[in-house]
């Protein structure tokens, strides 16, 4: 600390120099200078107000920015003009903390009803805004309803920091801005945190109150149910939100709207469209990556911001193959700002004063308030019309007799004496005389007195409602009310945020409220589930559909009644499996690749059949060369039968490669493709269908099994110019086993031979030798010479039609040699039991 250094002579000091020392008391002056920090932090900085719901620096912004000129319909300007304004007149401030304050006025993911109309960079929930030199601003159209009639006398102004300008002390403030908007400033000793609430559902409170002013705060919050944040997302916990409501002080939870998508036929993941209020993606990224390296969250993969202009929001958060997506989810929100707490703290200034309010009585303050500047503005305009009807009538009694008053004015001296004997003779005030002295000429004519006459009626009756206004108070709430009514009806928007009960609720699935009305619809409690964070290896069926659609479904039988279908709903192939099974597909070429069961797509747990468009085509998990197609899905730890379209059989040993995706399983002749795959069992039978309607029929036991390399066996003797269509196991047991053939003419353009369709009991058919020729299974009409389609398996069976019409086929089994039943539509598939 540096010392005072005394003269070296006395000399140096002033003639008059007297030293005087104080002694004061070090504690006494903390005290009293803190005191008037503290004051001036909280009534000058950090506190709103609860009329208008402003701090000091945002009024005065507001206020400087209408002086300007700076309405909707105008031009914006520079940030750094309106900064320089305010600071220079109204806030002797830093320009840093007035521009600041001016950017969360324009930010729409700030505040829910932004006041500012921003032109630039005005930041963002992870980046601050660009400098005031490079923005440009101008006032947002709500903003118009804060300072609208400012100059009707409807609030009171105070001098500003230096006593040469005068400011408003609080703003008309048309719509409720301080439950719209909320507020947050930290004081000394205090703080505020406001939540943003929707506009219409509090117009519509406080029009409640406004007609039913002993109203309670259920009666309230049937119209604000909770805040509906500026960003959408979540609210969890209601209590919270009641006490707040009831005391000023809560605290309720908020969470980002995520939902479960399938991202790619293998891949699934979480978007996120919504994050928690004042909670950026890049944040919520660091965070993951965070929890993921220092392993408290597991299953992630890959986490993708593809947020643009366009789209708003979009949050990919990929998972890994096997982990159950809620509880991944469930994890993300222990750990991540995809739920975040809000408190609330309603502390606002009530007559200079702070306090703590609930939400009836912010609703009152702001009711009040508005009560009296209507008041005010209705007596400002009521003395307006008052001064003027004075005038007109005084002009009227001119104008009756107008010769003689230009006569008096022209023989007077001075103006003077003209007032005086005008005032004399017409019985006039001195308001009166002066407003007749400056008449002009043209106001003297005919016309001119008709519209003085005019004006005379409007303005007794425009006096007469204003004092109708002022001496009733239910017409001067009926007033405040409507006008609040407009403004719901010009600047209200639908609710954002979702409100949840409790925690009990599925984060992936909640009801919404409906926004804008001011009623709530909550969704309703459940039983809260400890979800495995890993799928577990529970039983499925894996699904192949005649149009190429792979899918797995967790229903105990995927061959059960009932259910929707939908076009190609035909099963081809139906395998069990379990969740983290593999499992193997045999093409026409011969190969059999191996597929993991958790790859596919789960189809919705529907009643009945599986609807197979949630499946995914086969091309998304399989490379097929040019010409090779995808024939049937099999298990890989049984014997397999195999069938090509030459006649060929063959029983696989499932002796398969540990360490390769894909191997053959037969080795084909010269032009010959595998036409049937699946697991037969030594009971089976094999049956053969081939194009000119002949079925061979003979036990497995007469193929032994072969290798994998091995090229097969004859299995059906082939008549000239014949080929197999079908090939697959029966069982000689099942009774319901049954035949399905549709014959169709070589001759006719596809799609326009009405064809037939026959369905044989199994049992007609007899068993013979392998390498036979088989029997006859259907008998041509006239125009048919080949079958389109041949099915073997346990009926009955159903197909589609190639519009994706469920076909009915024959009910009644006919004769192996007999023909079959006309249809009236192709068929393009055949498969088991279907709905």
């Amino acid at each position: 600390m540096a010392r005072r250094q005394k003269p070296a002579s006395g000399k140096d000091y002033p003639q008059n120099f007297t030293e005087n020392i104080v002694d004061i008391d070090v504690t006494s002056e903390m005290e009293g200078s803190f005191l008037e920090y503290a004051y001036s932090v909280i009534y000058s900085r950090a506190l709103p107000d609860a009329r208008d719901g402003l701090k000091p620096v945002q009024r005065r912004i507001l206020f400087m920015m209408t002086d300007m000129g700076l309405r909707p319909d105008r031009g914006h300007v520079k940030s750094a003009r309106v900064v320089g304004e305010v600071m220079g007149k109204l806030h002797p401030h830093g320009d840093a903390a007035i521009y600041d304050a001016m950017v969360r006025m324009a930010q729409d993911f700030s505040l829910r009803i932004p006041l500012i109309d921003g032109h630039g960079n005005f930041g963002s929930l992870d980046d601050g805004p660009a400098a005031p030199r490079y923005t440009e601003a101008r006032l947002a159209a709500p903003a118009l309803a804060l300072t609208d009639h400012l100059d009707e006398d409807v609030v009171d102004f105070v001098p500003n920091y230096d006593n040469q300008l005068m400011q408003p002390e609080v703003l008309p403030a048309a719509f409720p801005n301080l439950l719209v908007n909320g507020s947050a400033g930290i004081a000394v000793g205090m703080a505020t945190n406001m939540a943003p609430h929707n506009l219409g559902e509090v117009v519509a409170a406080a029009r409640h109150l406004i007609q039913h002013p002993d109203a309670t705060l259920d009666e309230i919050m049937e119209f604000v149910p909770g805040p509906d944040l500026p960003g959408g997302g979540r609210i969890v916990g209601l209590a919270g939100i009641r006490d707040a409501y009831a005391t000023g002080r809560g605290s309720f939870k908020t969470r980002a709207k995520v939902e479960i998508e399938q991202l790619n036929a293998r891949r699934t993941g979480l978007v996120v469209t919504e994050l928690p209020y004042m909670v950026g993606p890049e944040k919520v990224i660091e965070k993951i990556k965070d929890a993921v390296t220092s392993k408290k969250l597991a299953g992630i993969s890959d986490v993708v911001d593809l947020t643009d202009r366009t789209h708003g929001l979009r949050l990919v958060i990929e998972l890994k193959n096997g982990f159950n997506p809620k509880a991944v989810l469930a994890q993300l929100y222990r750990y991540t700002p995809l739920e975040d707490s809000f408190g609330i703290n309603n502390v606002a200034l009530v007559q200079g004063q702070p306090r703590t309010l609930g939400l009836l009585e912010l609703l009152q303050v702001y009711v009040d308030h508005r009560l009296s500047v209507v008041r005010r503005r209705t007596a400002y305009r009521l003395g307006r019309k008052k001064d003027r009807l004075h005038l007109v009538e005084g002009l009227l009694v001119a104008i009756v007799d107008i010769d003689e008053v230009i006569q008096i004015i022209r023989s007077s001296d001075e103006a003077s004496a003209a007032r005086e004997r005008l005032m004399s003779i017409y019985d006039l005030t001195e308001i009166q005389a002066n407003y007749i002295l400056e008449l002009r000429l043209r106001q003297l004519t005919k016309f001119s007195r008709i519209e003085l006459e005019k004006e005379q009626e409007e303005l007794r009756r425009d006096i007469a409602v204003l004092e109708e206004i002022l001496g009733s108070d239910t017409r001067l709430r009926r007033l405040v009310s409507d006008e609040l009514g407009e403004m719901a009806a010009l600047h209200a928007t639908p609710r954002r945020t979702v409100l949840l009960e409790s925690e009990a609720v599925d984060p992936a699935g909640a009801a919404a409220l409906a926004g804008g009305s001011g009623t709530s619809a909550s969704a309703g409690k459940a039983a809260k589930a400890v979800l495995p964070l890993e799928i577990p290896d529970d039983p499925c069926w894996v699904i192949l559909s005649a149009s190429g659609q792979l899918a797995r479904t967790m229903t105990q039988d995927p061959f059960a009644d009932g259910g929707q279908r939908v076009r190609h709903d035909v099963f081809t192939s139906v395998v069990p499996s379990s969740a983290r099974g593999e499992i193997g597909a045999v093409t026409s070429a011969g190969r059999m690749l191996r597929l993991q069961v958790m790859d596919m797509p789960v189809l919705p747990a529907t009643a009945g059949v599986p609807n197979l468009t949630g499946g995914v085509p086969v091309k998304e998990f399989l490379t097929l060369a040019k010409g090779e197609s995808l024939v049937s899905l099999v298990p890989l730890n049984t014997v397999l039968a195999v069938g090509t379209t030459q006649g060929v059989v063959k029983r696989v040993t499932p002796d398969y490669p540990l360490n390769r995706e894909d191997w053959e399983i037969i080795t084909l002749k010269d032009k010959d493709t595998v036409v049937g795959a699946a697991a037969a069992t030594e009971e089976d039978d094999l049956v053969f269908l081939t194009a000119q309607a002949q079925l061979l029929r003979f036990p497995a036991t007469a193929v032994r099994p072969q290798g994998r390399t091995a090229g097969g066996m004859a299995g059906i003797r082939l008549a000239g110019g014949d080929s197999v269509i079908f090939f697959g196991p029966v069982s000689p047991a099942d009774e319901a086993a049954v035949v399905v053939t549709i014959a169709s003419g070589s001759e006719s353009l596809p799609g326009l031979s009405a064809g037939s369709a026959k369905v044989t009991a199994l049992a007609e058919y007899p068993v013979k030798g392998r390498a036979t020729g088989g029997v006859r299974a259907h008998r041509f009409l006239k125009g048919e010479d080949l079958l389109s389609l041949a099915w073997a398996g346990h009926g009955p069976a159903k197909a589609a039609a190639d519009n994706g019409a469920s076909r009915a086929l024959p009910t009644e089994h006919g004769r192996r040699d007999g023909s079959g039943v006309p249809l009236s539509q192709t068929v393009d598939a055949i498969g088991p039991s279907l709905s």
